[in-house]
């Protein structure tokens, strides 16, 4: 794949025009093609960034999540329409948030449940917090602090505001994921950290992943930077949620890894589940992961333009139509993103996986990411 030489003038050119620094894999039946560093993981100490390099993957986390989920449902511990209120009884007699003609709001009782494949494909109803509607506002106020915020107790606030619409009618992104990892904790008896270590990080030698740093391995975190067009400033907003006495494990986000970790990851998930002898999920699991789920209706909420094309699987962008997207990507190519520009890249069908990191806000996604998926699928 001698066409894979095109990625390093473009992430050169990346790194030219926005992060400081920017790494990228490509692993193609089980072979590393591609290895890729360029620029710095800190700019005011010059440290460069490396295979050591330690990133947050904010909502590559969500891919991680909704892997454990499903280990535990091939284990027969849940089917995916069964009600959530059967394991987290908070959501028992949902409310919905409606509005009257005069816009006045009042609540009614949801229409149906909330399903667990409700939360795997955000239509649960659920919201992350913002100003778009009521639900957005009283999440904004309840989960402000976060101060000794558990994932059952996240779980448990959440139950107690009304939902934004009736969970199965529309997609929005929101706090389905973590609600999720609440459901994980149910149903196995571990922590979410501590069951992705057993199941998941240990089986497959990830031995820099997890939600708070070791003190020994500080000084490999990547910095994150805010970009203006004046240039970049270091921001330190989130770091405080990745120190050793941190409550808070996310299934939505939180998650801090290396590239080549979850490149394992990654590609155990491209190879049909299994990577170096070690099985994490059924590949035909894998498959109805990578299968859209969404309706003709919860599609048209499904509409940010950078996934023109793609559908939404059980926590994974899902590739439909190539035309639309103007990608030359294999049908059912699946994969997610992070706040920060991370990426990942996943295709069982060629048995090929890509990851990219970089700590950047605004993530200039929509700019990189089909760059370099287009580059990587023009040099099969």
């Amino acid at each position: 794949m001698e066409g894979l030489e095109r990625l390093r003038p473009l992430l050169k050119s990346f790194v030219e025009k926005g992060p400081a620094g920017c790494a990228l894999t490509v692993t193609h039946h089980g072979e590393q093609l591609f290895e890729e560093y360029v620029g710095l993981a800190d700019v005011e100490s010059n440290r460069s960034i490396g295979p050591e390099t330690i990133y947050r993957i904010f909502s590559m986390t969500k891919i991680v999540t909704c892997t454990a989920a499903l280990m535990l449902y091939e284990r027969g511990l849940f089917l995916l329409d069964d009600p959530l209120e059967e394991y987290l009884p908070e959501f028992k007699n949902a409310q919905v948030y409606r509005r009257d003609k005069e816009g006045g709001i009042y609540t009614t009782p949801s229409t149906r449940p909330i399903l667990i494949k409700d939360l795997f494909t955000m239509t649960s109803g659920l919201t992350y917090g913002g100003r778009n509607d009521e639900t957005e506002i009283q999440v904004q106020k309840v989960l402000a602090s976060g101060e000794g915020m558990t994932l059952r107790n996240m779980s448990k606030t959440l139950a107690s505001i009304p939902l934004a619409f009736d969970p199965g009618t529309e997609w929005r992104y929101s706090f389905s994921h973590d609600v999720l990892g609440a459901l994980i904790e149910v149903v196995s008896g571990k922590t979410l950290g501590q069951f992705f270590k057993d199941e998941i990080f240990d089986p497959l030698d990830m031995k820099d992943t997890f939600h708070r740093i070791p003190q020994d391995r500080v000084e490999r975190l990547c910095s994150l930077y805010n970009y203006t067009t004046s240039g970049l400033t270091k921001n330190i907003a989130f770091d405080r949620d990745h120190q050793s006495d941190a409550s808070f494990e996310g299934g939505g986000s939180g998650l801090l890894s290396t590239i080549g970790d979850y490149s394992k990851f990654a590609h155990m998930l491209a190879n049909g589940g299994e990577l170096n002898g070690v099985r994490i999920l059924g590949k035909n699991t894998i498959q109805l992961m990578a299968t859209n789920h969404l309706s003709s209706e919860q599609l048209t909420n499904y509409n940010w333009p950078f996934l023109s094309g793609y559908g939404y699987g059980l926590g994974v962008r899902v590739m439909m139509d190539p035309t639309v997207a103007g990608i030359n990507s294999t049908l059912g190519e699946f994969g997610w993103c992070g706040l920060a520009g991370t990426w990942v890249l996943i295709d069982t069908k060629e048995k090929l996986s890509a990851v990219y990191m970089q700590q950047m806000m605004p993530n200039f996604e929509a700019y990189h990411q089909p760059r370099i998926r287009n580059v990587i699928y023009g040099a099969l």
